[in-house]
Formats: C-alpha cells, structure tokens, sequence
C-alpha cells in the first residue's frame, strides 16, 4: 500500500459544506420539483383516544389549498405491524391516537405558510382514554393501548428464545446487590430536521429526495407501496446529523408520494424543531433491574440484567433493541462466570422509540457499569480496582462470554490502564480527599467506565455486507461508488484515501458517489457504526481488483510482467526502472480500446461483527450548595481497531462523547401524567453545546481485527457508549462519602440538590 492510511488527512468535504454550504433536501432545485407544493401535517394534541369526527371543509377553502386528506381520503387501509403482526396501524391515524404528534391530516398548499395556516383551522374531535406513561404504568395498566392484544406487553424475549432467569444464579454469593436504573428517554436533536421532496416522472415513477441513513431499504419499502423498487429512485443529498432515527421508516416520508400522485403536484416537506422533537423517534428508555453477586475480596461470580424497554406507541425496531442488541453486551468487558438478562418491550402514548447513536449498547453498559460501582460501595472497594479484578484477560483471536457472544478481540486491562495514566488517577484521589477534608464546597468525583460494544452487527451475512464499485474515466478520474450515505462520518475522505492508498494516485481525481439508488443500485446504507469495516472493505477490495486488471494491462503496454509492476507517482512502472511511468490515465484509453474498461464492483460480507472497546475516565465538581455538576476533564481511551485517519476518528469520539455526556448531565424527553410532551423544543430540553464540556483527552489504543481486510472496527459510537456512565459514576463518587450511591441520569442540579438534602434530612 501507498502509507497514505493511518495519516492525519483534512476532510475534503469540509471546505463546501462550511464555505459554500452543503446542499440539503430544502435546498434541492430540480426540473421535476418545479411548481411543488407544500405539505404540512396536522398532529394529535392528546396522547390517547378515539377519534369521534374530522372536519375539513374550512381547511379546504382556505386560500392556496390544494387538497386536504385524511387517511379515508387516500384509501389507507391498515397494515400489520412487523414487530408485533397482532397490531395493525396506518400511517394517518384514522380511529384512534396514541401519542401527541402522530398525524392524522396532511394539507397541500401553494405555499408552507398557507398550509400551515390551513391546518390550524382542521377540527379533529378526539374522546380521550386513559393515557399510559411510562414502563411501569403500562406493566400495570388496565388500560389498553391495543385492546386486540390484551396486553400492553409487544415484544417478549422469553418468545424469542431467550431463557427464563434461574433461582440459583446467585447461590454461593457472600455479597449481593440489587438496584432499579433508568436509561431515560431522548431525542435525536439533528441539525437538521427530516425533510422529503418527491415528483412522479411522467413515465410513473417516484423520486424521492430525502433525509435517510438508508435510502435503499427507503427505496424498497416504498417499491412495496408504489409499484416495485424498479419505479423508485431515492437522492439523499447532504443530511445534517442522523445518529439513529433517520434510519426509521416514518409515516410522514412514506405519505409523500401517494399525496404528491393525488394532487398531481411534486412536493415538499420539512419539519419543524417542535415537530421533529415528538415526531421522529426517540432513542433509550430502558428501565433496568440489575442484581450482581460475588465475594467479598471483589470477585463477580454472577450478574442478572432485567430489562424493560418503552417501545413508544408503535413499536418499531426499538422494541427489538433489548433483546438483540442490549442482551448480547450484558456481560461487558468482565468474565463473570453466570450472566442472565431478560428482556421485554411495552407499548406507551408517547412517541416511538428507535435506534439511537449506541443502540442498546449504551444502555448495556450503563447497567453493568452502574453495577460494579454499586458492588464496589458495598464490599468497601476502589471501583477501578473491582474491575481489574473481573476483566476478561486480553485475547487476539475470538472469546466468547457467558451470555454467549462471541468477540473478535480485545485487551481491556491494557485500556484501562492507558486512560488512568493519562488521568494520574492517584493524584485525582489525592485531591478528592484534600476537597472533602477541607469542606471545600466543590467536591470532586471521579468516574471510570471499561466497554465494550458491537459494531457492523446484523442478523445475516447479507446484511453484513457492501458492495463498492471503481471506475477510472479515461482522463485519469477516479470514481468510487458506494452504498454507504454519510450524514457527518467523512466517507468522502476516508474512501478517497483507500483507493488513493491502493492506486497511488492523489485524492484530488477521486470522486464519492452515494445517496442515490439509481447511480449506486445496492448498498445497505449507514448505521451501527459499520461504514469502514464493511462499505470501506467492500471499497478496498474493489481497488484492489482494479489495481489487478489494470497491472495486466499495463504489462502488455510495458512488455513485462504483471508481477513486476509497482504503483507509483499515479501509475506503474517495472520494479527499478521508474523512467517510464504508464500513468493510470493511459491505461484507462487502452482499457477503453480493448473493450474491458477499467469499472470493477466488489461486495465485501463480513463473516462477523467487531467489538470496539475501551475505558474512560470523567472528572467532575459538584457544588454541595447549588447541585450544579461541571465536567472538568475527560480521558477517553477508544480502541476501534485499525485507524484510517486519526483525525475523522477523533472528530466521531468528540460527537460521541458530546451525547454521552449530555446524557448523563442534561438531556431526558419528558411527559406529564396525561401524556402531553413537555420538553419540545431547545428551551426547555437540554441539548448540550461547547460551553458545558471541556477539551476532551484522547489516549491511543488500537487492537486490529480480522475480521476485514483493513482491520479496523467501528468508531461512530463508542464516544457515546463509554461517557456516559464515567460521568454518572464521577457525580456518584463525588457525594459517596456522604452516603449516595446512586442518582439517577441526567444528574440535574435539582436530582443532585435533593439528593443531598436528602443525606441531610437523614443525618
């Protein structure tokens, strides 16, 4: 290879998307969208009832209004729902609401204003039900939110196969501990909200511009509802941040196109913040039951994770993250003999839960991290040395954990230890007790977290692969194809630099190509941080078979041997004889000439998943008088494997770490008892700015794996994975001498503040 991989290489997206601006689905100008209309949705202000009427008359003369449709008006019939098929729903609710937000009209206008205007004034007369909040609630609840199922209950593991818990597992344990902890409900804040532009063609066929992380299964489903994939194209543009829930298939983006052929206008539609903060899906939501038993020399013998999962109103792939994604990572990075988690998902009125940056992994770590804190506290131990104790011995080639996954390879004692020299631990506790024995009002806590999590996961081998394709034009450019769709990742770099690594030319003549389902007509799109072992492979192998076919090529041009031909200075040359270079460009016209241009496609299937891991260390203050929490350092020690470019890693962990810390400090979506959302926009829910976090320490550590020709595992989330409960255990360990072991996520002044009052009414 050219050593290009591993180097510190700036963004190339970077000038156009912060100079001129990226070109997102609000900004496309297209001949098929002239004259497009304007869609806005008319939502439910309640959170669960029957609908009596809707009334549309007033709304449909309002000036520039086109049409105004309920779900009789365009035919919906209901669909089974794939998670759960004993409920079927449509995508405008048309008998009955269960989540304030759900739409149930669409107006068309001339223009946004005047659809918005119009939709004030659609009457919609709901008969409230019994709102069901929150887990427990909903476990209890008389109330059903689908009465067909009898049950409030949609996804079961113990009908997935997941065992029953034992009534031995913590036999033989001189200490066991038993907590209940909440991974709160969140929304996904991206810069930019959802947004659809779509225009049938006049031979009938849809294309749809939208905000997806995976615009072919967003072409396929909506093949299923227009006439076949064959009669959809899907263009992602730019995508301002999609960290989980644009990967979703919402109601509103499936709509657009049946509303578009029935008023036979193109159309547009973007949502506003409000609307994007109870309309596109929420992510965590767990409740967790956790027990953990051992000995009391600090060794962890047995671990049960008890999980409950809000599923939202409808239950999506959100449903399924606890038993797919959070149970298979219970264990972490510990070798605890016993391991049991149980799992189930409950329907509530709020909005629906889905995938969100970490996906049940933050939430697994969360548990078992917050279980050896408390297991630490109660056998009188440093935390960080309980770990040591219980950490899985570092290991190259696969080991599989008691709840029975399997992972590549890791050494985590390794990665704890790098992170707590980077933090001077010692020093930190000398502090701390220096604070504490002076009264000084700013406590200091320190808060260790050791993870690990999986990435590029997926039930098949089909869906653990990607296909790339590689075309040299005959003046020298380089486009690469690809079915993977940035929204933040830097794939325009990180592709360039594979193939200018392989092919030895410069980046500038390499071109990205994705979003588009009629220039790359397979991919499997961007989530779960599988970008750069698969769609990244899958482009590294497709080089490699050009660089082969080109090499043959050249060596008929050279008279010589393939195997004796060598990149360099943007070409091949025979091995010690660089004065005659055949540039990559002129093998491309001889390619042309013979027929046998140079266009190679590659698909790469991962035999596997890979298990990033890592350790962070947060250090806080907490002010006992006001309960205000402040992050003061961060030291994160993220191993994913071979590192591609430092620089695109670095910025992924420093956005990772930015949510993880917001969780534990500020963020959690809120509903009253009545189901009425009550933090709807970004002054009264707390998203995270630069203000509130410090210049964060990033210590290297990479492990690579064999799982993919370029050893690398995925990044995107780990950041996000390993903050959060460092930082919730730093709070924790701040007041532990006072007698707290635990507060619950985020750790607001307020939580703080009680808990403190608290410890003083107690005393």
């Amino acid at each position: 290879m050219g050593g290009m991989l591993g180097n510190r290489v700036a963004r190339v997206e970077d000038p156009r998307l912060l100079g001129a601006g990226g070109t997102y689905v609000g900004d496309i100008e297209d001949a098929l969208l002239e004259g497009a209309a304007f869609v806005t949705f008319v939502r439910a202000s309640v959170a669960h009832g029957e609908i009596q009427s809707i009334e549309l008359d007033q709304a449909r003369a309002m000036p520039g209004v086109i049409g105004v449709f309920g779900g009789a008006d365009l035919g919906l019939q209901p669909q089974a729902n794939p998670m759960n098929p004993g409920i079927s729903t449509t995508p405008l609710a048309m008998d009955r609401v269960r989540y304030v937000g759900e739409p149930i009209v669409a107006v068309v206008a001339e223009t946004a204003a005047q659809a918005a205007d119009a939709a004030e004034v659609v009457i919609v007369e709901i008969e409230p039900l019994p709102a069901v909040i929150g887990v427990e609630a909903s476990l209890l609840a008389k109330t059903m939110i689908y009465p067909e199922l009898g049950s409030n209950i949609v996804v079961d593991g113990a009908y997935m196969g997941v065992p029953a818990p034992s009534d031995d597992l913590f036999d033989g344990c001189e200490v066991v501990v038993s907590a209940r902890v909440m991974n709160q409900r969140l929304a996904a804040c991206p810069l930019e909200p959802r947004a659809v532009a779509c225009a049938w063609t006049a031979d009938g066929r849809l294309n749809q511009w939208a905000t997806s992380q995976i615009p072919h299964m967003l072409r396929d489903v909506l093949g299923q509802i227009y006439g076949g994939a064959d009669q959809v194209r899907v263009i992602v543009p730019d995508m301002g941040g999609g960290f989980g829930p644009k990967s979703g298939m919402h109601a509103e983006e499936l709509l657009m196109g049946g509303l578009a052929a029935a008023v036979g206008r193109p159309l547009r539609w973007s949502e506003t913040r409000s609307e994007s903060m109870v309309g596109l899906a929420h992510g965590r939501g767990q409740v967790h039951d956790i027990t953990i038993g051992g000995s009391a020399d600090g060794r962890v013998v047995a671990y049960r994770l008890e999980i409950t999962q809000d599923a939202g109103a409808i239950p999506g792939f959100g449903a399924l993250i606890p038993v797919l994604l959070t149970r298979p990572m219970a264990s972490g990075v510990y070798d605890i003999p016993k391991v049991e988690c149980i799992a189930r998902s409950v329907v509530t009125n709020t909005t629906p839960v889905a995938a969100y940056r970490g996906s049940g992994r933050p939430e697994a770590t969360a548990a078992i991290e917050r279980a050896m804190d408390l297991f630490a506290a109660e056998i009188g131990m440093d935390a960080v040395e309980v770990r040591r104790r219980n950490l899985i011995p570092a290991f190259e080639h696969s080991r599989e954990t008691a709840i029975g996954t399997t992972y590549d390879s890791g050494a985590y004692e390794s990665a704890l230890d790098a992170a707590l020299a980077q933090a001077n631990y010692p020093a930190l506790r000398a502090e701390q007790r220096r604070r504490r024995e002076s009264d000084d009002r700013r406590l200091l806590g320190i808060g260790v977290c050791c993870y690990v999590e999986v990435t590029g996961n997926s039930a098949t081998a089909g869906e653990r692969s990607e296909t790339a394709r590689i075309v040299v034009d005959e003046d020298g450019g380089v486009t690469v194809y690809t079915g993977t769709s940035p929204h933040g990742q830097g794939h325009d770099t990180s592709w360039a630099m594979i193939v200018a690594d392989e092919l030895g030319v410069s980046m500038e003549v390499i071109r990205v190509v994705h979003g588009d389902t009629d220039l790359v007509p397979v991919g499997g799109g961007t989530y779960g941080s599988r970008s750069a072992q698969q769609g990244g492979a899958a482009v590294h192998l497709a080089t490699v078979d050009l660089l082969a076919r080109a090499r043959e090529i050249a060596a008929d041009m050279l008279e010589a041997s393939a195997d004796d031909l060598v990149v360099a200075d943007g070409g091949l040359h025979v091995a010690g004889t660089p004065t005659r270079v055949v540039a990559l460009a002129e093998i491309a016209k001889e390619a042309s000439r013979l027929d046998t241009p140079l266009d190679v496609e590659n698909k790469f299937v991962a035999g596997n998943s890979t298990f990033p891991f890592g350790a962070h260390v947060a250090v806080v203050e907490v002010d006992v008088e006001t309960g205000l929490v402040r992050l003061i350092r961060l030291i994160a020690c993220d191993d994913a494997g071979r590192i591609l470019n430092p620089l695109i890693a670095e910025g992924q962990i420093h956005g990772g770490i930015a949510q993880g810390v917001a969780q534990a400090l500020y963020e959690e979506f809120v509903y009253d008892d009545d189901g009425n959302p009550l933090t709807t926009n970004f002054a009264d829910y707390s998203i995270i700015s630069a203000a509130e976090l410090p210049m964060y320490e990033i210590v290297e550590h990479e492990t690579p794996t064999t799982v993919n020709p370029l050893g690398v595992k995925g990044i995107g989330e780990s950041g996000t994975i390993g903050s959060t409960p460092a930082v919730q255990s730093a709070v924790v360990d701040a007041l532990a001498h006072l007698g707290i072991r635990h507060i619950e996520m985020p750790a607001t002044p307020e939580r703080v503040w009680r808990a403190l009052q608290s410890v003083e009414a107690h005393s």
